[in-house]
Formats: structure tokens, sequence, C-alpha cells
């Protein structure tokens, strides 16, 4: 069973593998922090158990990748798309992505192979280009999707707001 877990090492075995709903509680626990704490989501409100049921089964219903990294039976990251600017039918070709770790996978490899099992379903589904939306201050996230061929493309200044103070959104690009 995917449960939450803090530990990892070089020995662990990693399992990328479709979400399931007993994640759920896994998925909560990895988002909490993130946006309890940082600045990697601009949301301040946590996701019900609920959210994450119907955002699953919209996924599905939608045959959108939504996948999980699961490092010794530990539910540890998570990775998902769906079409960028959703609702019109101009930008079908073209999502984006989200990839969230828990401490436990990062610096394992989790994210890239996330990442490379999102890339992997764009390509079979004729996906055009992948888009990432960060913090412009995330220094680690933007280095991340730029070793994975990922392109700045633009910033949208004092687009977000949270603990206080406004956020620049830096979009980063990568054409399939």
């Amino acid at each position: 069973m995917c449960a939450q877990g803090t530990r990892a090492g070089k020995n662990d075995t990693m399992l990328i593998r479709d979400v399931q709903t007993r994640d759920i509680e896994a998925l909560r626990a990895i988002m909490a922090p993130v946006i309890r704490e940082t600045t990697a989501s601009f949301s301040d409100e946590e996701r019900s158990p609920e959210g994450w049921r119907a955002m699953i089964a919209a996924r599905a219903e939608a045959d959108r990748p939504f996948v999980v990294a699961e490092i010794d039976g530990i539910c540890a990251g998570y990775a998902t798309y769906d079409q960028f600017r959703a609702g019109n039918s101009g930008y079908r070709f073209t999502m984006e992505h989200s990839v969230y770790l828990a401490p436990v996978a990062q610096g394992k490899g989790a994210g890239r192979a996330l990442m490379h099992r999102l890339e992997e379903h764009a390509r079979r589904h004729d996906i055009h280009s992948l888009i990432a939306g960060i913090d412009a201050q995330n220094i680690g996230s933007i280095a991340f999707h730029q070793a994975l061929g990922f392109e700045k493309s633009g910033l949208v200044a004092q687009s977000g707001y949270k603990f206080g103070r406004w956020l620049d959104l830096q979009f980063m690009q990568k054409f399939l």
C-alpha cells in the first residue's frame, strides 16, 4: 500500500505508477507543507479528499496522466497535466503540468522519472508542448526544468499573492 513515509536511501526501489484513490492521503501529505510553507504553489488552500477524488476522476475521464512515485511502498511524489487554459480548444495541444515531491524523494530521480512518464504520454497523444508555471524565485524548480530541456518562455510579474507579498510567475516550455 502506498502510504506516507519518511525514509529513502540509495538502495530503495522506485515505482512510477498510475494514481489510485488510496493515494489521496499521501497526496495531501505531500501538498500540505508545500501550501503552508512555500510558494511552489501559489494556492493557500489545501484540496479536500473530495477535491482530490474529483481531480483523479477528471484526469482519467480526459485520458490525462496522473502518476505517482512510490519509493519502497511510500507514495513520495506525483505528476499530472491538463490542458493549458482549459476550455479554449485553441490550446488543446499544449498542456500545463504539475510535479511535486515529498522531501524523502528529492534528489533520488523521482521528479525526472515522473516527468519522463508525462512526456511519454504527451508524445503518444500528439501533444505539442508542455508548460510549467513556476514561482520566479524557485531556483530549484527552474534548474530542474532546464535540465529536462524546458526553456523560459515568459514572465508574468506580480500575478500571484501569498504570504503577504506579490509573486512573479515564470513560464517555462518544452516542445515535444
